[in-house]
């Protein structure tokens, strides 16, 4: 697990670039954080849908990608509960079901008192090949 985990914050450029780092993995579990910043925000400034779901969909890929071969999202949907403007945010993603090919997986972002800012949902595709790590 561990090698996936640096695998991802080492070659995930964009993750990198926003300050997003997945700090924990499992087998179908990841969780990502991000501490926000005013790059971060929209003309409002809250944190930007983009970057909520940038955080979500880093901590889907380390999830789908625990097991040790590549997994690729296929469809997914955010919904977005509550506004953030500062702090913390911690996306936490977990595997619901797997079957053959398929994987769908549950992520939510939350704030730095627990509050819900963001639910994702993700269905991946899982090749046979293994992650390059």
């Amino acid at each position: 697990m561990e090698k996936v985990k640096g695998y991802i914050n080492a070659n995930d450029r964009l993750a990198r670039f926003l300050g997003i780092e997945i700090v924990d993995i499992g087998p179908g579990t990841a969780t990502a954080r991000m501490t926000l910043a005013d790059e971060h925000t929209n003309s409002l400034g809250m944190a930007h849908g983009g970057i909520l779901f940038t955080l979500a969909d880093l901590a889907f890929a380390a999830a789908c990608n625990s097991h040790g071969n590549v997994a690729l999202g296929v469809q997914v949907s955010i919904h977005y509960h509550r506004p953030v403007s500062s702090g913390v945010l911690t996306a936490v993603a977990r595997e619901l079901t797997q079957g053959g090919r398929m994987a769908s997986y549950m992520v939510e972002v939350r704030d730095e008192s627990a509050n819900l800012v963001a639910s994702f949902q993700g269905l991946a595709y899982r090749k046979k090949e293994p992650l390059p790590c």
